[in-house]
């Protein structure tokens, strides 16, 4: 398995290309350290301000007040969107800046903060011992675009000023843990957005750059062009091009089963676009705009704060959302041991590292970054091309299941009221039929998980283990995907389970949990 993650990543690496051909450019370290620490700043305030909105409007705008009051950006030390980042560069700092995708993810699998969707699964993949790129692709990750990636990826393009190119080239390395496709490229546009900020202030100029990073015919290009183009349409209306977005873009996700809620990269990237493209460089106007749209809205409305927080530097952002951060500096981030203080500090350490290896010089207070262009060359990767979601069946059907030997009924409860079939000893089995051109079974992990082999059309597929250190995937919004199989010819197909008498060593159980399957089909 190492052998093939190896040669994937070299693949990988070779299969893009980013033109570093860009001009000189000089700018003094007060001036860098100013938009480093806005970039921080301004991913602190908008996470705090979308806190309370997240995902109480799916699919539709959010209506009513999002309030402010400066002390509530103390909430951001307790926030994923700050301490997933942060671990990654306490991992950097520790092992170097260019440490290897397989001991980042290792330090993510066995980090003690609980995980979500893409991420959580390539937690599992490593336990698996299933290691990068392969625990981001779409064999072993259901949630490879979603937008666990784009989340994390802003510390990236601090680090690299003016150097799209080198941005991209880390993106291509990390973001292949958790992701692929449109999950990958989501990182790739966020984090391009930043690096560029440092020297261009026009947010339509930082949109239609970073878009150059990405291939032009991937579905989330195509959706942040969507944006672009509805915005030159309807310039003073963000709300008829939401509408748009949503029309067209909206429910595309495949991994939350027939649910508004979307987790999808690019459509919560296209709200981070309509709120940096409407806001004109306004803080706040920025914010309820974005969080207006929406979804995931503490993490979109970090990522567009951040944005801004490079271009105008921590100077230039308002008082009122930024007089509390003082007083708080040098406070940990949750799971961490980086305060704010700490972490711009760190982001220029790294900052001076990169500048230098990519042709640039620091001379004193001054600093020569060698600017690159942004241009993607490159493979085209979609992870789920053409798929879409055709039905499901839950257990509580029971008369299209046929479960033989130990199964018992199973709620979680705690806001998850939906049955769970459960065996509980080796031996017992399950079938069904569907006709799509895949499927996935959704159950859950936990600490008692067993193994089962699992068998389509009567040929064995692989054998899986759904122990996991703490339980997960419980609540409507993140079932584990336990099973899934992709790329079947159309038609009517069967599934069967069977529970093996071998499970983890750490496993206290050979308990397998089933709430329901999900079936795909291709467009024509």
């Amino acid at each position: 398995m190492k052998k093939n993650s190896m040669l994937l990543t070299l693949l990988f690496m070779v299969a893009i290309s980013v033109s570093a051909e860009g001009k000189y450019k000089t700018i003094t370290k007060e001036e860098l350290r100013d938009k480093v620490a806005g970039g921080w700043a301004g991913k602190m305030i908008g996470v705090a301000r979308g806190h309370e909105m997240e995902y109480k409007a799916v699919g539709k705008m959010f209506v009513g007040d999002i309030p402010w009051k400066s002390e509530m950006v103390k909430e951001s030390l307790q926030e994923d969107d700050i301490y997933g980042q942060v671990s990654f560069m306490m991992m950097m700092e520790k092992y170097g800046l260019h440490v290897s995708d397989t001991k980042l993810a290792e330090g993510l699998a066995n980090a003690e903060f609980s995980l979500c969707h893409a991420n959580l699964q390539s937690r599992k993949n490593y336990l698996n011992g299933i290691m990068p790129p392969l625990s981001g692709s779409p064999k072993y990750n259901m949630h490879a675009d979603d937008i666990d990636f784009q989340i994390d990826a802003d510390f990236i393009g601090f680090i690299n000023p003016g150097m799209p190119a080198s941005s991209a080239k880390m993106c291509n390395r990390i973001g292949r843990i958790m992701s692929y496709g449109d999950g990958l490229y989501g990182g790739f546009f966020i984090s391009s957005m930043h690096a560029l900020a440092f020297f261009n202030d026009d947010p339509e100029q930082v949109v239609a750059e970073a878009l150059k990073t990405i291939p032009a015919k991937s579905t989330y290009a195509l959706c942040i062009k969507d944006v672009v183009d509805q915005y030159k349409l309807h310039p003073d209306d963000w709300q008829k091009t939401w509408q748009f977005i949503q029309d067209k873009w909206g429910r595309t996700d495949i991994c939350v089963p027939f649910h508004d809620l979307d987790i999808d990269a690019k459509i919560n990237g296209a709200f981070i676009v309509i709120g940096l493209l409407y806001g004109h460089g306004d803080f706040d106007k920025t914010m309820l705009i974005t969080i207006g749209c929406g979804q995931d809205t503490d993490c979109n409305s970090s990522n567009v704060t951040a944005i801004l927080g490079v271009m105008k530097g921590y100077s230039q952002i308002p008082d009122t959302f930024k007089s509390c951060i003082p007083s708080m500096a040098n406070d940990t981030f949750s799971h961490t041991t980086y305060s704010y203080n700490k972490t711009v500090e760190q982001t220029m350490t790294f900052l001076d590292e990169n500048v230098k290896a990519n042709g640039g010089k620091i001379d004193g207070n001054s600093y020569l970054i060698k600017t690159q262009k942004p241009l993607f060359k490159g493979k085209l990767e979609q992870s789920f091309p053409n798929m879409y979601m055709s039905y499901q069946v839950q257990v509580k059907d029971s008369m299209q299941w046929k479960f033989e030997g130990k199964w018992s009924n199973f709620v979680y409860g705690d806001g998850d009221p939906d049955l769970f079939k459960m065996a509980t000893e080796p031996g017992a089995s399950m079938n069904i039929s569907f006709i799509g051109t895949a499927a996935t079974l959704l159950g859950s992990w936990n600490v008692d998980g067993g193994r089962a082999n699992v068998y389509v059309d009567g040929k064995f597929v692989e054998k899986i283990d759904t122990y996991y250190r703490e339980e997960a995937g419980k609540y409507n919004d993140n079932r584990s995907h336990i099973f899934h199989i992709l790329g079947l010819k159309p038609g009517k197909h069967t599934l069967r389970l069977v529970v093996t008498d071998d499970k983890s060593p750490k496993s206290t159980g050979h308990k397998i949990w089933i709430e329901r399957m999900v079936v795909y089909d291709t467009k024509k």
